[in-house]
């Protein structure tokens, strides 16, 4: 009884494990985030509830700059309800290829890793809810599709439990 439970607690774990970026390796178009998100980029996103439903929608202009291996992401949010916002990001590249980044209103870094046409970021997000800040986790995936765009699905979540969801597409202008 005892092996049954542990090979069905394996099982179920194993279902549960996140896909790496590792496999997609070999996608074309091979993404070079320093290339990509460098100059003037617009994306155009919507937030969905657990249900599915649109909570919000935007838009964000982002000005790109690198020098050597950090860049500075400066991204403008306009909400659709009338709302304004500003994010600063700072990235690193590391030696082994993988990525840091810092901004205001993300708690510790987040870890970028990219393979293939993929990029995968992980960090929390302090998220403003109701005059409440919430710490938030993210799971990111960027997928270059062509050198002019780039979509991205972020799952959100809070103590393991599915929040919502972020769907965006950038374009480089």
């Amino acid at each position: 009884m005892k092996l049954m439970l542990a090979a069905a607690l394996s099982l179920g774990l194993a279902g549960c494990a996140a896909t790496g970026v590792e496999q997609y390796r070999a996608e074309q178009p091979a993404l070079d985030l320093k290339t990509y998100m460098n100059g003037t980029l617009d994306a155009w996103g919507m937030f969905q509830g657990r249900s599915g439903e649109v909570k919000k929608r935007f838009h964000v202009v982002i000005e790109a700059r690198w020098q050597g291996d950090t860049g500075v992401l400066d991204e403008q949010f306009k909400w659709s309800d009338g709302t304004t916002s500003r994010r600063v990001w700072t990235l690193t590249r590391q030696a082994d290829g993988s990525f840091r980044g810092k901004a205001d209103d993300v708690i510790g870094e987040a870890i970028g890793e990219v393979a293939g046409n993929a990029l995968r970021w992980r960090y929390v997000l302090a998220l403003p809810v109701d005059g409440k800040v919430y710490h938030v986790d993210f799971d990111d995936w960027m997928f270059l599709m062509d050198d002019k765009v780039m979509l991205n699905r972020s799952a959100m979540s809070k103590w393991g439990f599915h929040l919502g969801e972020v769907t965006l597409t950038f374009v480089k202008r």
